[in-house]
């Protein structure tokens, strides 16, 4: 059954063909929870936006290289845009031509298209581009609202990417990852990706993995990864 008939967290008419179910961006539609079909309520100061917006800033400075790995309609690529100032770098990625469109025209219109080098290729290809350290990452796994809901994340591109990207973090870094369950591939993603990450060194990385505890209908799970100590030495 589609997404859009389901009772899971859903986008409202304000944000109609936003990345909703795969971004986790400044204003994604999965900032609202719908308890019912066609009703809904907000939750000010408790949207999975902010929450993972919260937690990117505190490992930010300007000048610094990040990686939007699922830029959609690029929200969290112009978050980290401005996040990274003038000085500062942002590699964006998605395998849709229309998720990279809409991400470049939004950088254009924000003023922000030199900070940012938007990529038509696979996240679990970054490695190819992103030659740096970094000090974030963004994922929203899902598929794109208003796009071909067959052209979705799948966990085992989703786990190589997971990898490279934490070849590429920095120690102090973060990664964000926002994941989604319920209908097409998102159960399966879900539990293949929460068992990864329970696999990393405890040495290496802290694992956060946060939940919406009392909310029914599988709300999303904003889960964080922050690199400790470097692979040797320290």
């Amino acid at each position: 059954m589609p997404r859009e008939k389901q009772n899971f967290w859903r986008p409202d008419k304000e944000y109609k063909g936003r990345r909703g179910y795969a971004d986790c961006g400044e204003d994604s539609a999965v900032s609202v929870l719908y308890s019912g079909d066609e009703k809904g309520e907000r939750m000010p100061g408790y949207q999975i936006t902010e929450y993972c917006h919260r937690m990117i800033r505190e490992h930010i400075k300007e000048g610094d290289c990040c990686v939007d790995a699922t830029a959609g309609n690029g929200n969290d690529t112009e978050f980290l845009c401005r996040l990274t100032g003038a000085d500062g770098k942002v590699y964006a990625f998605d395998i849709q031509k229309a998720a990279v469109e809409h991400t470049r025209k939004r950088l254009e219109e924000a003023g922000l298209s030199e900070r940012a080098k938007v990529i038509l290729d696979g996240h679990e290809h970054m490695e190819n581009y992103v030659r740096e350290t970094v000090s974030a990452i963004t994922f929203n796994f899902g598929y794109l609202p208003g796009g071909d809901h067959q052209i979705a994340t799948q966990a085992d591109t989703s786990i190589q990417a997971i990898e490279a990207g934490l070849r590429l973090l920095k120690k102090g870094g973060i990664m964000s990852l926002c994941i989604y369950s319920g209908g097409d591939s998102g159960f399966a993603e879900k539990e293949a990706l929460l068992s990864y990450l329970e696999t990393l060194d405890s040495r290496t990385f802290l694992v956060i993995v946060s939940t919406y505890y009392n909310r029914q209908n599988h709300p999303p799970i904003p889960a964080f990864v922050i690199r400790i100590k470097e692979e040797r030495g320290e």
